[in-house]
């Protein structure tokens, strides 16, 4: 016991004395990793809405760890204290554990609670999941250091100049991933009804996930009309079925122009999401188009549709799986598994028709390849359309060239399949002659 000013008091504990210390300085480090907790929370947090629509409970659990953690955020950076670092530390934790359990472990039963935020990029959940990390570690490194209060300018300046660069990465990788992720959220929701109302429908749902088909009626048609099946590129991990957004971003406007031409000349278009990569390995792309086809087939009634002339068409990747949709054999069954799901005619833009070379290729198209199909060579071969070019193949347009795609189109002749090379502004004349 101390005497002071005439009043006995207690030493401070060693505790007491270690939370008496001053308030954490907003430095770089904790502006650093509270950016990264803001982007780790938001991502999911835009993915509500469209979570919210396939099953409620995931919706709930999602919103309300984004929602503590964007509090966690707010206060320690509104009071930046040991406590509040330590309790955004555990929110940050706490939903790196949630996409643990529910991406990598895939313990979440019912269907990955991730995929709607993937429908634009297919790594957006893995983004979520490393600002996460960024997070923990800059909180729980905050809370472990003593407060300084008056560090020096040398000190605060040389911070800010080693992490501005993470900070400006967080910050554009948080902004792009919300833009992602709460892209479905905005336009018309996929309706399960072909009544005719609608021109966006339901498809397919694989693994219980929703996907989405926008179809587009010719302007003038009285018979039953052909229908090309439009695939979005992306090298398998980007893009969306839309002509404007952040999916489009990569051959929207050429995919506007094409299908109104189509549509002024009497042929219908329905253009699809399918499952992007990492979220959803291969085969699922292909078996969504697949899919597609079928359901079109199984629906021409109903959409009216000729279902003896379908076509496909596709840009980049998308026109990868176009020739696959030609060629390659049914990858698992699904529904509508007893319909018939042959196209009658491909077009392929900048397609490349093989995997399984890597020579020549520069480190960001390896790396794309990687990221959407692995290192399996059974894989690689499974997604290349030159392993299937043969006999049998239907009428093909191979435009602007792409990856193997003169091997490709030699095989194809070889096998006395029709091939027509060209650039992509007779995607429309080729597709309206062969679905005459």
């Amino acid at each position: 016991m101390k005497v002071v000013d005439g009043q006995r008091t207690r030493p401070l504990s060693a505790t007491s004395r270690y939370d008496a210390t001053p308030p954490l300085r907003r430095g770089a480090l904790l502006v650093t990793a509270s950016l990264a907790a803001l982007g780790g929370a938001v991502i999911p947090a835009a993915a509500v809405p469209a979570l919210w629509r396939l099953w409620q409970l995931y919706a709930m659990l999602f919103g309300a760890l984004s929602a503590v953690e964007i509090v966690a955020v707010a206060a320690v950076l509104g009071w930046p204290t040991r406590k509040t670092a330590r309790f955004a530390a555990l929110t940050a934790a706490a939903s790196l554990a949630l996409w643990v359990v529910s991406r990598p472990l895939g313990l979440l039963t019912r269907f990955d609670p991730w995929q709607p935020a993937d429908t634009v990029v297919g790594f957006t959940d893995y983004v979520a999941a490393a600002l996460q990390v960024i997070a923990l570690f800059g909180f729980l490194v905050v809370a472990r250091r003593r407060a300084h209060p008056r560090p020096s300018t040398l000190r605060r300046v040389s911070a800010w100049i080693v992490l501005f660069p993470v900070l400006l990465l967080v910050l554009a990788t948080g902004t792009a991933g919300a833009v992602a992720a709460g892209d479905g959220v905005t336009g018309t929701t996929a309706s399960t009804l072909l009544d005719g109302a609608s021109s966006t429908v339901e498809y397919c749902r694989p693994s219980g996930i929703p996907l989405a088909m926008d179809v587009y009626q010719p302007r003038t048609s009285a018979a039953a009309a052909p229908v090309v099946l439009y695939l979005h590129g992306g090298g398998l991990v980007l893009g969306n079925r839309r002509a404007t957004g952040p999916g489009a971003l990569l051959d929207g406007p050429r995919f506007a122009a094409v299908r109104d031409a189509l549509t002024a000349g009497g042929v219908a278009v329905a253009s699809i999401d399918y499952r992007l990569a990492p979220a959803a390995p291969w085969p699922a792309p292909l078996a969504d188009a697949q899919c597609a086809v079928r359901f079109l087939t199984a629906n021409a009634t109903a959409l009216h549709l000729d279902p003896a002339r379908i076509g496909a068409w596709g840009i980049g990747t998308g026109g990868t799986l176009a020739e696959l949709l030609g060629t390659a054999p049914a990858f698992g069954t699904g529904q509508y598994s007893g319909v018939p799901g042959k196209v009658r005619a491909v077009a392929a833009v900048s397609a490349p028709a093989d995997f399984t070379d890597f020579t020549g290729l520069d480190a960001v198209t390896r790396a794309s390849i990687l990221l959407a199909l692995g290192r399996a060579p059974a894989t690689l071969r499974a997604a290349s359309p030159l392993t299937y070019a043969g006999p049998g193949a239907p009428p093909v347009l191979i435009a602007d060239g792409g990856r193997k795609a003169d091997d490709y189109a030699n095989r194809l002749r070889t096998a006395g399949v029709a091939v027509t090379t060209g650039g992509s502004a007779e995607v429309t004349g080729f597709l309206a002659t062969a679905l005459r």
